[in-house]
């Protein structure tokens, strides 16, 4: 019998929530990494293992590694650095394995790459040697790259998003990079849209395709379908352009999840203290409010970027944590929630993972 594991990183540490097909009863354990900030935190299905991104006051960014599900861990900082001359390397902000290698994304915004596992780090120098660093503006949360989407079947080709950056994609292992913005509004620049300038939030791949991608931008939600090269807005009825999150469909190009937030200026919370997540399943053509088991009163929710995971059963399940510790799940495509951990730490990031019994 299958059983859904979700990876949930916090302000202190890992905590590791498992339960049978069902999705009824989760057991809990954790916290992992403790004295340690975690970003993002995720199943490599590869091999079984965990990666973690870290940070400590004390010690520094580093990236952590389970073999065993949270067994046993270590950690590594080894390479990630931008060398004598360069910037502070101050946080690692993303994680993610694919292909044989693991990628990190750090603060100020750059991209790393591990072939051992995550035991030594090299910097992929050729998305810094864009010829539009120097015009790189951190947003609210700093100059961070947060958002790292392999492709599913080519090793050499990639995107990444980061604040207040944009989007960028390779296609030749790293080696070049180039900005996939056309068509995202940037309502705070009162010129003309910027090639470089854009604020994604969240970036992610639609299932069993290489070209679809969607996007939660600071300035509304997005859909390309030529890999980036150009989007088109699918805000629609949603209920705030803004947002962090954005989950996919595990098999269902068509169907997409996100949790709208109100604007900076208000706050950054669930709009009318009532959470809803809210489901596409036409690309974005249209949108429906999913709230049935969710605090519908006096609940000021903030969701951040990392914080929403999609398991791959046959019926999904979606997952989302907020920064008061509370963390939600559906095992309906989201028709229905309840929550399933209470009075954690601040949740900075949620992943599921489906594991074969």
């Amino acid at each position: 019998m299958p059983r859904v594991l979700l990876m949930v990183g916090t302000k202190k540490g890992v905590f590791l929530l498992d339960t049978d097909e069902a999705r009824r009863d989760w057991r809990v354990r954790g916290p992992f990494c403790e004295g340690f900030e975690i970003r993002d935190a995720v199943y490599d299905p590869s091999d079984g293992s965990i990666y973690a991104a870290a940070t400590s006051p004390w010690f520094g960014p580093a990236v952590f590694r389970s073999p065993d599900l949270g067994e046993t861990w270590t950690h590594s900082s080894d390479g990630l650095t931008y060398g004598d001359g360069g910037p502070e390397l101050t946080r690692v902000w993303s994680v993610m394995p694919a292909h044989g290698s693991v990628y990190a994304g750090v603060e100020p915004a750059g991209l790393f790459r591990s072939d051992d596992a995550g035991a030594t780090w090299r910097h992929v120098a050729g998305l810094r040697e864009h010829p539009s660093t120097p015009t790189w503006m951190a947003g609210n949360g700093g100059l961070i790259l947060h958002t790292i989407v392999p492709h599913p079947d080519d090793p050499n080709r990639m995107w990444v998003g980061a604040s207040a950056v944009g989007v960028f994609e390779t296609t030749d292992g790293g080696a070049t990079w180039a900005a996939r913005n056309r068509g995202v509004r940037q309502d705070y620049n009162p010129g003309p849209p910027l090639e470089v300038g854009s604020c994604v939030h969240k970036l992610a791949l639609a299932a069993g395709t290489d070209r679809t991608l969607y996007q939660q931008n600071h300035c509304g939600v997005y859909r390309s379908d030529d890999g980036g090269a150009s989007w088109q807005e699918i805000t629609g009825s949603l209920s705030s352009e803004f947002g962090f999150v954005v989950g996919v469909h595990p098999r269902d190009p068509q169907t997409a999840w996100v949790l709208p937030l109100t604007t900076p200026e208000h706050g950054r919370y669930t709009p009318d203290a009532k959470p809803a997540v809210w489901r596409t399943r036409d690309g974005g053509a249209s949108w429906e409010r999913l709230s049935r088991g969710l605090p519908q009163q006096n609940a000021w929710l903030s969701v951040l970027r990392q914080a929403m995971g999609v398991d791959s059963l046959e019926r999904p399940g979606v997952y989302f944590g907020a920064q008061s510790g509370q963390l939600f799940a559906s095992a309906d495509e989201g028709d229905t929630w309840r929550e399933i951990a209470s009075s954690l730490p601040a949740i900075a990031s949620v992943d599921a993972a489906v594991l074969a019994d």
